[in-house]
């Protein structure tokens, strides 16, 4: 199993207030944007992405943190051998990702996710 990216998910009311300081401030370019999030990612070979969220998509709420990998099933698997409680899914969602929620041992919910396409 590798782990393929980590993105911060901020809550916010609206996503778009996050334009001036991490576009036009910090340089970083805007790569998704669903209405209800909005990700920004570095251009080049390095790969950190903060995403601002008005809910988790799906009606779920927004995760503290989504951690990308390359397969999904495997760590369902161990997420329910370690008897950890799944909060969210697994959901296979319609822009292209199979997802769960679970929290972190310091309470974070974290969006275990992989993309389907």
């Amino acid at each position: 199993m590798i782990v393929n990216r980590i993105v911060a998910n901020i809550a916010t009311e609206d996503p778009e207030w996050a334009r001036q300081f991490y576009g036009e401030i910090l340089g970083l370019k805007r790569v998704m944007d669903h209405g209800w999030i909005v990700t920004y990612a570095a251009e080049g070979n390095s790969a950190p992405q903060i995403s601002f969220a008005r809910q988790g998509g799906g009606g779920a709420p927004v995760p503290d943190i989504s951690v990308e990998v390359d397969d999904l099933d495997m760590v369902h698997k161990r997420v329910l051998a370690a008897g950890i409680a799944v909060e969210y899914g697994p959901a296979e969602e319609d822009w292209g990702v199979g997802r769960f929620f679970v929290r972190d041992p310091f309470g974070k919910l974290v969006n275990i996710l992989a993309h389907r396409r």
